[in-house]
């Protein structure tokens, strides 16, 4: 696929970004307090700084784990069939778990996520998604938190790509084509 020419408008900053990560872990550690070990699984590749961000804010015992999901491929939009390319490597029958999401489009990659994770017995499971985008949505699901609403845009940045570009941003960016 050709890329055509393309320039970044900064939506959600870095210090916003950091900001709003510290708000959420607080959060979760109430809501997992007392937790012997949260399993945090992260859904590469996108959410791979957000998480990293997370579980450094986090002040509860954890173990990461990852998940691999594709509805996008390099195209800008979801083709609505969730594949599973990496699956986890650790048991999460009877543990609390916390899903890590960067963005939730049309909610077909949460969905099958969760449907497959609960399959499994996990004794508490719980999603959270960096960015939300429900003028997307297509099945009915919500994160239990989210970092920020955002509108119908293509964004990169903070681990998100286009075609696998743009991932070291350390700000949202909304993606504005030149032609």
């Amino acid at each position: 696929m050709a890329r055509r020419p393309y320039v970044i408008d900064e939506l959600i900053s870095a210090k916003a970004i950091a900001a709003r990560v510290e708000a959420l872990a607080k959060e979760i550690e109430i809501a997992f307090a007392g937790t012997d070990k949260l399993i945090v699984v992260g859904l590469l590749r996108g959410s791979f700084v957000f998480i990293a961000d997370l579980v450094r804010e986090l002040e509860l015992p954890v173990e990461v784990d990852f998940l691999e999901a594709s509805s996008y491929g390099n195209e800008m939009t979801s083709s609505r069939e969730v594949r599973i390319l990496k699956d986890l490597r650790g048991e999460i029958g009877g543990r609390d778990v916390l899903v890590v999401e960067d963005i939730v489009d049309t909610g077909f990659t949460l969905k099958h996520v969760i449907g497959l994770l609960e399959s499994r017995g996990p004794r508490r499971l719980e999603t959270i998604a960096l960015l939300d985008k429900p003028s997307r949505r297509e099945v009915d699901i919500k994160a239990t938190w989210t970092g920020f609403e955002i509108p119908d845009a293509f964004v990169v940045g903070y681990g998100i790509d286009y075609a696998q570009r743009n991932r070291n941003l350390p700000y949202i960016g909304s993606v504005r084509f030149t032609e």
